[in-house]
């Protein structure tokens, strides 16, 4: 769509470059990805939600976002709105990332849970938005390191993400060995290994992956999990919730601790709402359950 084409709609254009974006096009987009899957995007973004769109149009030869948001809101648009959204969020994930959560993790959290699986306990972690794996693989890796017979335990660590093209590349549990830099030494050499199926990358090995079950999950959405967790992690997710999202999310979260389950957060986030009178802090950016919540 030209400029004059915009004009006679009576909007000027948000942002200048190849395709006309206006105002109206950024709210429809903006209220799909928040009725999706809960972010807020603000118009501070409208550059950002531009520049990783208009290749979206470019690939399918469309015009304007007009003709784009008419797509993604029609009934034949569901792939593609799974790729707005996968566009619009920002997959940044490492190994060990925020690293004093595995040392919380392994030194103040495994040892009494896994003296009770030693003893026909469980041990249940989620992964709440896992993006390509890296968060779950380094927990398994933790686990691994502190119980070398973790395999013979009933350890499971759930991982999720609302990508389904991140699920699957977690899955695999391949990266390339530049990815890897995270990951202590020690770990690095027992529990990774060159890649069978890529050439020069490296895969995590069997016993880490054997911990871990991915799964497609819209934190917004409802969730199939029925039993409790010892340990969430949860991290630079809410950043993208407004205040009233953030707060039912840790609503949500404490039923599925157990009494004494730590929720593990980003650096910029804070536990807030009507949850936050059961959480206590146990570290930074760590919380501990104090008493039972009901769903």
């Amino acid at each position: 769509m030209s400029p004059q084409a915009a004009l006679k709609r009576r909007e000027p254009a948000m942002v200048e470059g190849e395709f006309v974006f206006t105002e109206g096009d950024f709210r429809k987009i903006a209220a799909m990805v928040h009725g999706d899957a809960g972010i807020a995007l603000h118009e501070t973004k409208a550059t950002l939600v531009y520049s990783r769109l208009a290749k979206r149009l470019r690939a399918l030869g469309l015009a304007s976002f007009q003709d784009y948001c008419a797509l993604v809101a029609g009934k034949d648009g569901l792939d593609e709105r799974q790729k707005m959204l996968a566009a619009l969020t920002t997959n940044v994930t490492r190994f060990f990332r925020e690293p004093h959560h595995f040392d919380h993790l392994r030194d103040k959290v495994l040892p009494p849970l896994l003296s009770a699986a030693r003893a026909g306990g469980k041990i249940r972690i989620w992964s709440a938005a896992c993006s390509s794996g890296q968060e779950p693989y380094s927990a398994a890796m933790t686990i691994l390191a502190a119980a070398p017979d973790a395999p013979s335990l009933d350890i499971k660590i759930l991982a999720t993400d609302i990508d389904p093209n991140m699920v699957a590349e977690a899955r695999q549990g391949i990266y390339t060995p530049s990815l890897l830099a995270g990951i202590p030494d020690d770990l690095r050499r027992r529990w990774t290994a060159p890649s069978a199926h890529r050439p020069g990358s490296v895969q995590i090995a069997e016993e880490a992956r054997a911990l871990i079950t991915f799964n497609e999950l819209n934190l917004i959405g409802d969730w199939p999990m029925k039993g409790k967790f010892d340990a969430i992690f949860c991290r630079n997710v809410a950043i993208y919730f407004d205040d009233d999202t953030q707060a039912r999310l840790w609503s949500r979260f404490a039923p599925l601790l157990k009494v004494g389950g730590h929720l593990y957060i980003g650096h910029s986030e804070r536990v807030a709402g009507p949850a936050a009178s059961a959480f206590e802090p146990d570290g930074i950016t760590t919380y501990r359950l104090t008493r039972e919540m009901v769903r």
